[in-house]
């Protein structure tokens, strides 16, 4: 089972992370490397290309959007045996973050048939 695990940021301003806590989300994340869990991981530019498709002709669009304040800021892509084991991984990571807001969702690939 494959989870798009998502950090959120809401526009807080944060504290630059710390010695510590670098060397230890890179020990998280290498321990996640290493047993094959971890398929992707990176940060995500707040600015986005927006596109609309109108009878299958795609356009780059620049708006109307509702105000946001919040955005994607992060990502991981990982691979579990259950969803209980994705929530226990996006726990292990908040308990080294400390605060934040984040969603997990289930991604589907051609192999899959989701399931209600």
């Amino acid at each position: 089972m494959r989870f798009l695990m998502m950090t959120v940021d809401d526009g807080t301003p944060q504290e630059q992370p710390d010695e510590a806590l670098q060397a230890e989300m890179g020990a998280f994340i290498a321990e996640l490397s290493r047993s094959g869990v971890l398929l992707a991981t990176g940060g995500l530019d707040p600015r986005a290309t927006h596109i609309v498709a109108r009878d299958g002709k795609a356009e780059v669009v620049d708006g109307p959007f509702s105000e946001s304040k919040e955005f994607v800021a992060g990502f991981a892509l990982i691979e579990t045996r259950t969803e209980e084991e994705a929530i226990e991984l996006s726990r292990r990571f908040w308990s080294i973050v400390g605060s934040g807001r984040g969603t997990i969702q289930r991604v589907y690939g051609p192999e899959d048939t989701p399931t209600p």
